[in-house]
């Protein structure tokens, strides 16, 4: 047996070194495989967790938006950014559910953006959902809203079961291709369908191509219009609310103003003096007013106190704020001094005539002391008629009452005259207090209880629960009657203490009130000579100088004027105003 020869012992190994390559390459090759479905894992669930953070991402931005209109373009834009859409359209089921109305229309292609911020209106008529009285399924964006079904379509021109004549119709109308379609319904947290997203036109990134929307788009988008139907929910509702609350709040002004026959438009013409003085602070760019600034909360939490500032007046007797003379209470009661002034006139006239009988009775000399007694009985009547006269003149609130004229009123209530039931003076004690006001038709305590509508109006307003951003309204409010001197009510407020707000409020509700034309106790006030007590209160330090004078070199007053104000009160204004 030579050195080559083969033993027994040697096939083992023989065969060991046949299996080891074999095993050793079907192991690299499994290793290799397990790596592959290891990539294929990780770039998986990176994507999967890229679309959770996208959407998680998508869905603090919905909530966080408050304006229905930004959210519903936001809803379109991240859907198609999610699915690589070319266009899209988001339709809203309308509050009888029985049409879906467009909202929001976007193109890349087109480089078109209709309705939500843009502007533009979408003139596109509303899709029915009901037909003669039956579901509207040859619409897909109605199918879907009324099954709430997922529609895929990679060709729309070539799909069967939906009549697409109207997008075909707008395509050409437009110049442009619908070709894939994706159309998902929008429900909320009580899966009820609000609303319906349609996609248009899915593109690889890359290449540009259209193709058809992948499964994988179409459960990231359905995600998505599940989060943006219950973001849009909440917005909606919260609009409501505010809605609400808004027209409960016009509801209440509009009711304070009808209180009145008098005040009429009060409340809406200090909301539109106070919202344009603050306006014109924020464009103000010089002067002492250049760093002040209202952002739209402050805005709206202005405007809402100036449609509050006379909620309190729902405490004021009616009699006080309509008493437009001075005697009157529910009735004008220069009635009762007319009737007492007849019942003292008859009561001269029976003593005239009583005197007359007597004289002739006796056979005197009638006719010498008769005739004196005509003429004194008609001096006394025609005296009686000239003081009645006098005493309905100064029941006038327009008629300023002197030293004399009160003197007058005194000594009148000092006589007196006998009726069956005893002796009574000419004016009661309360006929004469109110007779004497010297301005205005108010006396001290009826003052106090107009007056007191500022500090219902604090009361009132601070029972309310207003959020954050509304939270300064009852301060503004009822800050309007305030003086920078610290004279005003309720609070006698200084000028530090007095808020801005509250300051143009202060301006509005006198410049309202010396111009309006409605008001029973005062004639409408020429335009300059509102503008000249203006300047006294502004010299006396009851209004803010600064605001003082940008209502007036702004030309707020002046568009005020030929909006609201008698073409007759319109007079010219000095230079030196």
């Amino acid at each position: 047996m030579t050195a080559t020869s083969k033993t027994p012992t040697d096939e083992p190994d023989t065969v060991n070194q046949d299996v080891e390559p074999d095993n050793f390459s079907r192991d690299k090759r499994l290793n290799k495989l397990l790596k592959s479905v290891l990539v294929e894992v990780k770039n998986f669930a990176e994507d999967q967790i890229k679309h959770i953070e996208e959407l998680t991402c998508i869905g603090l931005a919905l909530s966080a938006e408050k304006n229905i209109n930004k959210l519903l373009e936001l809803i379109l834009e991240y859907a198609r950014d999610l699915s690589h859409a070319d266009a899209g359209t988001l339709y809203i089921l309308d509050s009888d559910k029985q049409h879906l109305r467009f909202e929001i229309m976007q193109n890349d292609t087109m480089n078109t953006r209709m309705g939500g911020t843009s502007g533009i209106e979408i003139s596109l008529p509303e899709v029915p959902l009901y037909v003669n009285g039956k579901p509207n399924h040859s619409n897909v964006s109605s199918y879907t809203a009324l099954t709430g079904e997922t529609v895929n379509i990679p060709d729309v021109y070539k799909a069967k079961g939906f009549d697409f004549t109207g997008p075909k119709e707008y395509d050409e109308a437009i110049g442009y291709r619908s070709t894939s379609m994706l159309v998902i319904p929008m429900k909320n947290h009580e899966n009820n369908i609000i609303g319906v997203l349609q996609l248009l036109n899915s593109k690889i990134p890359e290449t540009g191509e259209v193709v058809e929307f992948s499964k994988d788009y179409v459960d990231i988008v359905a995600a998505l219009a599940s989060q943006a139907a219950v973001a849009l929910t909440q917005t909606q509702l919260i609009q409501d609310l505010e809605d609400l609350f808004y027209a409960f709040i016009k509801s209440i002004a509009t009711a304070i103003d009808e209180k009145s026959a008098y005040t009429g438009r009060h409340i809406n013409r200090v909301v539109d003096l106070t919202m344009m003085m603050a306006e014109e602070i924020n464009k103000a760019d010089e002067g002492p007013l250049k760093d002040a600034n209202f952002n739209q909360d402050e805005l709206e939490e202005l405007r809402l106190a100036a449609w509050m500032h006379d909620v309190g007046k729902i405490t004021t007797p009616e009699y006080v704020v309509d008493k437009s003379s001075k005697l009157q209470t529910i009735t004008d009661r220069i009635i009762l001094v007319e009737t007492r002034y007849q019942a003292i006139a008859k009561a001269i006239e029976n003593d005239y005539l009583q005197q007359k009988i007597e004289i002739l009775r006796k056979g005197e000399d009638k006719e010498s002391k008769t005739k004196k007694m005509d003429q004194a009985f008609a001096d006394k009547m025609e005296a009686l008629e000239e003081e009645l006269d006098f005493i309905k003149t100064c029941n006038q609130s327009v008629e300023f009452m002197s030293d004399d004229k009160i003197d007058r009123i005194k000594n009148i209530a000092k006589r007196t005259y006998k009726s069956d039931d005893g002796e009574h003076p000419y004016l009661t004690e309360d006929e004469v207090e109110n007779l004497c006001i010297r301005k205005g038709s108010l006396i001290e305590r009826e003052r106090r209880i107009v007056e007191n509508h500022a500090s219902m109006t604090l009361k009132i307003l601070k029972e309310l629960p207003f959020p954050k951003k509304l939270a300064k309204v009852p301060e503004y409010a009822a800050g309007h009657h305030e003086k920078l001197d610290g004279s005003g009510y309720p609070l006698g407020l200084s000028k530090k203490e007095l808020p801005l707000q509250a300051r143009i409020m202060v301006i509005a509700d006198i410049f309202e009130a010396l111009t309006a034309k409605d008001r029973p106790y005062k004639k409408p006030m020429n335009l300059s000579q509102a503008i000249k007590i203006l300047g006294f209160l502004k010299q006396d330090n009851h209004i803010d100088p600064d605001i003082h004078d940008l209502f007036l070199k702004s030309g707020i007053f002046s568009s005020y004027a030929k909006k609201e104000m008698a073409p007759e009160q319109i007079d010219e204004v000095g230079e030196d105003m």
